[in-house]
């Protein structure tokens, strides 16, 4: 009995001993992607945290300032709610939308060929991987005669002098929210096409079996069960992008833009950085929109856990 319980020992010395060394491996692989992590992630949200408790212009000593540059935002900036106003609408609306679209995109374009499917998939993609995209809309809704927009409503009779779409405040939110949606077919689109192409068969063949009749009940008991973490990616991808819009907003409506009609706290941000030199009002702008994004990624994660049960 004692020399069971030894080589027993023995034995499990041995795994413990495996599984350490294949723990160690794993983090061996991690370590370097850690460390990037947290150097450019970790320590630049810790810092715009501590950052936004002082003002601070970059030339002087950091005053402690507590939350009064939080407060400020609220009670002693008129254009703040402004800013945040327009960037929640615009986030509501992107958001869900170009969430939506992007599945919807990929999931009609799963039943095409292989060829047809990739001619598509890169059509879809091609307005965000075009670097000066912003101005097929600049020539579009030109603020002059020869824009597409009023050359066609001249011809056609329904307006007699041009219209300067992104200097009108009835406008300009309209068409940044097209423009928006226009170029959120990004890497979530992408996603989207390579999470559904991955769903096995099979399971397509066991729901059959278990009473599934058509594509409705296919999409939500089988592909959206077993795409989550796909949609998640996808989800965390628009609230990113949903909630940065800025260089869109400056390309085509300029900054200032008119009443601060279609501003955001991105591009509101970057003025009150780098032109104000406000970095501590800034930073406590940037740790609001990061806990705005927290938010809503939560939010929208436990949505997605609904799926499935």
């Amino acid at each position: 009995m004692r020399t069971n319980n030894k080589i027993n020992t023995a034995k499990l010395r041995m795994t413990s001993a495996r599984n350490m060394g294949e723990k160690m491996a794993y983090l061996g692989l991690l370590a370097p992607f850690m460390v990037f992590f947290i150097i450019f992630t970790i320590v630049p949200v810790l810092s715009s945290v501590v950052l936004s408790l002082f003002n601070y212009d970059m030339v002087s000593t950091p005053v402690w300032a507590g939350l009064s540059n939080y407060l400020r935002m609220f009670t002693g900036d008129k254009v703040f709610p402004i800013v945040l106003k327009n960037t929640l609408i615009m986030a509501i609306i992107t958001g869900p939308v170009g969430f939506i679209l992007s599945f919807v995109l990929a999931w009609c374009i799963s039943e095409f060929n292989a060829y047809l499917r990739t001619f598509l998939a890169f059509l879809f993609y091609a307005p965000a991987l075009i670097g000066n995209a912003f101005y097929v809309w600049q020539i579009a809704f030109s603020g002059d005669g020869n824009g597409y927009a009023n050359s066609l409503l001249m011809n056609l009779g329904l307006i007699n002098d041009p219209i300067v779409w992104f200097k009108d405040a009835n406008y300009n939110m309209t068409i940044i929210l097209i423009v928006q949606l226009w170029l959120s077919m990004g890497v979530a689109f992408l996603a989207n096409v390579a999470g559904i192409q991955n769903v096995s068969p099979d399971l397509y063949e066991a729901g059959s079996i278990d009473g599934i009749r058509n594509r409705w009940q296919e999409l939500w008991y089988i592909t959206l069960p077993s795409m989550k973490s796909i949609l998640l990616f996808g989800a965390v991808m628009q609230i990113q992008a949903s909630f940065s819009i800025g260089s869109v907003v400056t390309a085509l409506a300029g900054y200032p833009t008119v009443n601060h009609s279609v501003d955001t706290i991105v591009t509101y941000l970057t003025d009150v950085g780098t032109l104000r030199y406000e970095f501590g009002y800034a930073a406590a702008i940037s740790v609001l929109l990061f806990a705005m994004m927290a938010f809503f990624r939560v939010v929208i994660g436990n949505l997605l856990n609904l799926f499935g049960k």
